[in-house]
């Protein structure tokens, strides 16, 4: 069982940056894909990043503006997100699987999710 939790979710304005954390505690996740997905009220829960061994992947509403990395060492996975927007708005939750998907249903651990709020 990998436990993941979540941090770092606040009330923004449009424009501004915030960093969200996950931490995984006392567990090592070097060998799982991390990802970031998010889901707004009403609206099914979406991909967002992920970072598989080197290589990251974005959704494109968030390209250029999210980036994902992870401490191995501390077993924290992190996604910065810059110049937010409105439609940026959800909660944020951060998963763990071993093969690669962007798929939200094919990931079996997940954190109890954060909320971001972007006011205009």
């Amino acid at each position: 069982q990998v436990q993941l939790v979540e941090s770092g979710g606040r009330l923004v304005q449009a424009g501004e940056s915030l960093r969200l954390s996950c931490a995984a505690p006392g567990r090592t996740f070097s060998n799982y894909v991390m990802g970031w997905f998010r889901q707004a009220p009403g609206m099914e829960r979406e991909f967002v990043a992920a970072f598989a061994w080197s290589n990251t992947y974005y959704a494109d509403s968030v390209k250029g503006r999210f980036t994902i990395s992870r401490d191995n060492r501390n077993n924290t996975v992190y996604l910065q997100m810059n110049s937010l927007k409105p439609e940026d708005t959800a909660v944020y939750y951060c998963a763990a699987r071993q093969l690669l998907s962007f798929v939200p249903h094919e990931y079996p651990y997940w954190g109890q999710g954060t909320q971001v709020t972007v006011s205009s």
